[in-house]
């Protein structure tokens, strides 16, 4: 596909997600418990495709789910209201799921398909209120599934460190939902203990100040014996986080800081971030968690040590837009600047409106310097993707950025993750800033 004018296809009164990568149609009436469901499934690792209204399309024999451009990224959440989601931009089909009341479910069904576009594919009924819905449908996936490539030999071990009160506990918590076995403030001489009687299992190791032999340089000695060891695959993760923020987090928690005793908060950050820089500057990955929410923040630890990295699907890249006012994205690899196309903002009629609305949409496409831009964008863009995945790479975050984070970037996002998408290329989208204002 290209990144123009999208295939026309078949409209369904369904929601979609994608779970590791596999794109699932829940189809039932309204109230029938849609979007319930696919907020569960979000909650346990999946994406959102679309909510309520899911368009299917056909690209090179395979049966595809988007969202119409009106609704994407949006998901209706009973009680709360529309709520922005990150989203892929499209998902390959892989199961039909018909919702029904629990009693309509037969306990020993037959194998059931049913045909969309000349695309046959597997159908199932479930009732999606019960709690072992979400495993259910794993299940029914897995079944699908063809035999799964072998795992590679080397066994993963990250070893999680950072500032107090930055996030490094979510992050060995979203670990450890992710299958490793996560274990907070081990000894440093019980490291290897331990990867002796786990079995084999990826192994997260949380390690701070507070652990009972720290010391950077022995933190590092360790981490070049794990490095020099060819039978595991280690990494270096440091979560750092702004003084002020930090000062703010403990604040609002009422927390002790571990190193400032009877002293201020800050005199503890600072004395710190000294004790740990030497860390910092030999981490693998560097995650700045002051402008990150929590459900992001697990977002980005899931997307760069997720155990599903060899499922064969490529390297993941993650678009987000953001507003400059607010900071640029620390985790971005590469940040791209749209605040040279005319502005929305100032149109009356736009600014209410978002880079996700066919008017805004129009608007920015008629910048004469607009099409230009993209098609050199994406020219650019275009090699440096094989290669940044050769190079091991397995995740890729680009960041669009506008004034206010709610028009230019967002539809610039859009566009490019509709193009990465076309290529066949798994793509996550997200707007950081798109409901602070224009």
């Amino acid at each position: 596909m290209s990144p123009g004018a999208p295939p026309q296809g078949l409209l369904q009164h369904a929601t979609c997600v994608a779970l590791e990568g596999q794109g699932i149609l829940l189809r039932g009436p309204s109230g029938s418990g849609k979007s319930d469901l696919a907020l569960r499934l979000i909650d346990a690792g999946a994406i959102l495709v679309a909510d309520d209204q899911t368009e299917l399309f056909l690209a090179e024999g395979r049966l595809f789910a988007r969202a119409p451009g009106s609704i994407a990224g949006q998901l209706e959440v009973r009680g709360l209201g529309i709520v922005a989601q990150p989203r892929l931009a499209e998902a390959p089909l892989a199961l039909i799921v018909d919702l029904v009341p629990g009693a309509a479910v037969e306990r020993l069904p037959e194998e059931r398909q049913e045909t969309l576009l000349g695309v046959t594919l597997p159908a199932i009924q479930l009732d999606p209120f019960p709690a072992s819905a979400v495993a259910k449908l794993r299940l029914a996936l897995e079944r699908q599934a063809p035999a799964k490539p072998p795992q590679p030999a080397a066994r993963r071990v990250v070893l999680v460190t950072g500032l107090s009160g930055a996030g490094r506990s979510i992050a060995l918590n979203t670990l450890e939902d992710l299958g490793y076995e996560a274990i907070d403030n081990l000894p440093l001489d019980l490291v290897r203990a331990s990867l002796e009687s786990a079995g084999g299992r990826p192994l997260a190791v949380g390690v701070d100040v507070r652990t009972r032999d720290f010391a950077a340089g022995r933190l590092l000695t360790l981490l070049d014996e794990l490095l020099a060891d060819p039978r595991l695959a280690t990494r270096l993760v440091f979560v750092d986080c702004e003084d002020e923020v930090l000062v703010r987090r403990f604040t609002e928690t009422r927390r002790r800081h571990p190193l400032a005793q009877d002293r201020p908060v800050l005199d503890g950050i600072q004395a710190e971030r000294r004790l740990m820089q030497p860390l910092r500057g030999r981490a693998d990955l560097l995650f700045d968690t002051s402008l990150l929410q929590a459900a992001e923040f697990r977002r980005l630890i899931a997307g760069h040590l997720s155990l599903a990295g060899a499922t064969g699907l490529g390297m993941m890249t993650f678009i987000t837009s953001f507003s400059f006012r607010q900071g640029l994205p620390r985790e971005a690899d590469l940040v791209f600047d749209v605040r040279f196309l005319r502005n929305p903002h100032y149109d009356p009629a736009l600014k209410p409106l978002s880079g996700r609305d066919a008017a805004v949409a129009r608007y920015v496409e008629q910048d004469p310097g607009f099409a230009g831009f993209f098609q050199g964008l994406i020219a650019w863009l275009g090699p440096l993707l094989p290669r940044y995945e050769a190079e091991g790479k397995t995740y890729l975050t680009l960041a669009v950025g506008c004034t206010g984070g709610r028009h230019r970037s967002v539809f610039v996002a859009e566009r490019l993750a509709e193009w990465l998408a076309g290529l066949g290329r798994p793509v996550v989208l997200g707007h950081r800033d798109i409901e602070r204002g224009g």
